[in-house]
């Protein structure tokens, strides 16, 4: 099969516990909601092919653990990033209040980037649809103000669950990490054949 060309950019998920980041990002690669929580272990990742002004890209989305005693792992997981999308839950306070703090853990992880006040971030504000609304103590004017204080960081409202603004969410964080991808293309084979050799090598694709 022909090789393509393909530049990979990759997307980190940030955000407390239970806001829906997993869930999020299984609503935009598989269009799958559950139900059912279960809390990230250290982090995961999917990926999904996007094309914008006929290029073809791979959208590596990372999935990371909100819970604290996880959040040493994240220099692995942090370097390299094109953009940062930061998580709160529309219902929980505290997990907007925190926002300030996943933010700027983020910064200093990530290797000091070489323009930090201007690095991408998204603000995704989720679970709009519990409670049809009613039980939401985070206002999308709060949100905005909070963005906008920020440098004016893009915000969305979404639901993970019924799939409401994720697409167009997760669209403008690949845009985003398209700006602060350096321009070299990232060579990605079709197919990799791991059976032969004998025993499959490990990944050197992280360093965790």
């Amino acid at each position: 099969m022909a090789s393509r060309r393909r530049m990979l950019l990759k997307v980190i998920i940030l955000g407390d516990s239970g806001v829906g980041k997993t869930s999020l990002m299984n609503q935009y690669v598989n269009r799958k909601f559950s139900n059912q929580y279960k809390a990230t272990i250290g982090a995961d990742f999917l990926t999904k092919e996007v094309q914008f002004d006929d290029r073809l890209f791979t959208l590596q989305i990372w999935d990371t653990a909100g819970q604290e005693r996880f959040q040493s792992l994240g220099v692995a997981f942090y370097r390299g990033a094109d953009c940062c999308v930061l998580v709160h839950d529309v219902n929980v306070m505290k997990s907007f209040d925190n926002l300030n703090n996943w933010r700027e853990e983020f910064l200093i992880q990530v290797a000091s980037p070489s323009d930090p006040e201007n690095f991408p971030f998204v603000v995704l504000g989720n679970k709009v649809d519990v409670d049809g609304g009613n039980s939401r103590v985070v206002s999308e004017k709060k949100a905005k103000a909070w963005c906008a204080s920020k440098g004016n960081i893009p915000y969305f409202e979404t639901s993970a669950k019924e799939g409401f603004n994720v697409d167009a969410a997760f669209e403008c964080i690949a845009r985003n990490a398209l700006k602060n991808e350096p321009e070299e293309e990232i060579y990605l084979p079709e197919t990799i054949d791991v059976a032969s050799g004998g025993r499959p090598q490990r990944s050197t694709g992280c360093e965790c």
